[in-house]
């Protein structure tokens, strides 16, 4: 009996959503109550892996973290009792932000303990001398693989060891000494030897181990309790190419790289104003996820960028690397298979959307950038639509609202005509429709079932496989596949007919994650016009504008300005003349809510009235 408690299944305690209505301020309370709620453990050694470790020295308590009521295994806790404990007091110093101790040798055995030294070989822990009278003893600690070592040996080792100038820099120009008795050694260090174009101090152990962890460069010093942190990333990163996902033919060619200071840079390169601000906040618990925020100040609601950095810094996920998973945690209806935050990858789309009033949000390691709020006209348009002339852009447009309505409904009004609605069809192509049926033994539903259910077959398929191999293995697989059903009469020519156009329609919508949504609701009408025809469709089409009516994107309606009714612009249905677009939307409530004057072609008032244009 002991044995089958531990093997039985236990079902899991109820966790709330994070996403429920008003648990963010829980989240605050529950966090300011469990303060001093820290769980004292075993005093191992002065360096703070016990009880004799100091205490939170900038008033911040550690509380022990709630699990949401998962017990861990007891055998496991048992056997690796002493295991256990050592990670919770490392991560009580990371939590506590402890701060640095005046010696060497303990913030060494600290730092050793939380990179798990020896058995980490990455970990690098340098021993110096700095050239002052007396000698200086200090330590460099970098990772192994991803700091640039002839940035390091020219920057930092060479000014320390090497050059002697330290002890004749005063702060008026004399003779001064450089020891460690000093209380502004740290600040000529940084000021006058450190040639490193990035350098900063840190006070505690989590942030000395984050910079760390970033490709940075810590100088310990011993006889201080404070540490430099100098830039020193090595990283390898992939080169600026072209978008993968969003290729146009006319516009920039240029796509976001996995590397966010890259990414944050080729949109400052389009965006030349002073106001284009980037923070930077950390996602997540285990593996905390390096975000960056870009607005620009000047234009962007200061409560939008407040509610973003907010959703980012209360996301208690252990690892968060995709704008896939950041999404699914900041969006504001989880359940709704509809995508409320547009993702891109593209500079220029950025640009555009941080002009309007939006936020981006990058991710490191990713080149995808989500901007929020998204509204479903944001999730039907293309970046080409501004590049080519407005004419030609709502036709476009056009194009791509009729391959949205046939690849959601096409197949659901085949079921529901063949099957409920035959008068609807005309008499000839009725009896051409009866005719090719005639020897298919299935329902119409059980054909459509399986032509859909074989088509995101090879459609995925054609994904998995690399190369010019699965685009071949689509058209020839679908080809083959078409013939193969119609000559053995297990579906009829005309539905081959409609999971060809139907596949086309879905291929027209821009957004990814928008066309899988489709393509998930297709199945659903599919089912309610097998039960209810047309009045199924009818229904679910009720049903699903009324949800995506209700819908909201970081408090903005995903169906604005349509509904509700705003100030409507010429760039939401249709591609409006560029000269027209006078305003930012007003459901973003920007700052500043006029983008360009009423009369922005200025050179008409200068030639009115004269022929050729050549007036004063």
């Amino acid at each position: 009996m002991e044995l089958l408690k531990y093997l039985l299944y236990r079902k899991p305690s109820f966790i709330p959503s994070v996403f429920e209505s008003g648990i963010e301020d829980r989240m605050d309370e529950n966090s300011n109550q469990s303060g001093g709620n820290k769980k004292e453990g075993s005093a191992k050694d002065s360096t703070g892996f016990g009880n004799g470790g100091r205490q939170d020295q900038d008033g911040r308590g550690g509380g022990k973290s709630k699990d949401g009521g998962v017990k861990s295994n007891p055998v496991t806790e048992k056997r690796f009792a002493g295991k256990i404990a050592e990670n919770k007091a490392i991560d009580d110093i990371m939590n506590n932000k402890v701060r640095l101790y005046p010696g060497l040798d303990n913030n060494k055995q600290v730092l050793e303990k939380i990179f798990r030294v020896p058995q980490n070989k990455d970990p690098v822990f340098r021993p110096i001398s700095i050239g002052t009278k007396p000698p200086t003893r200090a330590m460099l600690l970098y990772l192994d693989g991803i700091t640039n070592t002839q940035l390091q040996n020219s920057t930092i080792l060479q000014p320390l060891m090497l050059l002697s100038e330290l002890r004749n820099v005063g702060q008026d120009g004399g003779a001064a000494v450089g020891n460690q008795d000093d209380e502004d050694f740290i600040e000529r260090i940084k000021e006058a030897v450190l040639p490193s174009n990035q350098v900063s101090e840190a006070e505690t152990f989590e942030q000395v181990v984050n910079d760390v962890l970033n490709g940075n460069t810590a100088l310990i010093i011993d006889g201080f309790d404070r540490a430099i942190l100098m830039e020193t990333k090595g990283w390898q990163y992939r080169s600026v190419g072209k978008p993968q996902v969003e290729a146009v033919i006319r516009g920039p060619q240029e796509g976001f790289t996995e590397l966010v200071k890259i990414n944050t840079t080729l949109v400052r390169k389009i965006l030349h104003r002073p106001a284009l601000v980037a923070e930077y906040v950390n996602a997540g618990a285990v593996g905390p996820a390096q975000c960056a925020v870009m607005y620009l100040a000047d234009v962007a609601n200061p409560d939008l960028v407040k509610e973003v950095k907010k959703r980012l810094e209360l996301i208690r996920a252990d690892y968060l690397s995709e704008p896939g998973l950041v999404e699914q945690m900041i969006e504001d209806s989880p359940v709704v298979p509809v995508p409320q935050v547009l993702t891109t990858e593209r500079p220029d789309r950025v640009a555009a959307g941080l002009i309007e009033g939006k936020v981006a949000i990058f991710i490191n390691g990713n080149p995808f950038v989500m901007l929020v709020p998204c509204t479903f006209f944001n999730l039907t348009q293309s970046p080409e639509d501004a590049y080519i002339r407005w004419p030609a852009g709502s036709f476009i447009r056009i194009i791509r609202y009729l391959g949205l309505f046939m690849a959601l409904l096409l197949p659901a009004h085949y079921i529901a005509i063949v099957a409920y609605h035959p008068e609807f069809i005309p008499t000839d192509l009725l009896l051409a429709m009866t005719g090719a049926r005639e020897k298919v033994p299935f329902p119409s539903i059980v054909e459509v079932l399986v032509m859909e259910t074989s088509f995101e077959l090879i459609r995925e398929a054609g994904i998995r496989i690399p190369g010019t191999v699965g685009t071949t293995l689509g058209i020839v697989g679908a080809l083959i596949l078409g013939q193969a059903a119609v000559s053995a009469n297990i579906v009829s020519p005309i539905l081959i007919i409609v999971v060809a156009v139907t596949a086309l329609g879905s291929f027209a919508i821009p957004n990814y994650s928008f066309s899988l949504s489709i393509r998930l609701l297709r199945f659903v009408y599919i089912m309610l016009a097998s039960v209810m025809g047309l009045m199924g469709i009818l229904v679910g089409v009720y049903i699903h504008i009324g949800v995506l009516v209700s819908l909201k994107s970081f408090g903005v309606p995903f169906m604005a300005p349509a509904a509700p009714v705003t100030i409507k612009g010429t760039d939401y249905f249709m591609r409006g003349p560029v000269w027209s677009q006078e305003a930012r939307p007003d459901y973003l409530d920007p700052l500043k809510t006029r983008r360009q004057p009423p009369k922005s072609r200025s050179w008409l008032r200068r030639g009115r009235g004269k022929r050729g244009g050549g007036g004063k």
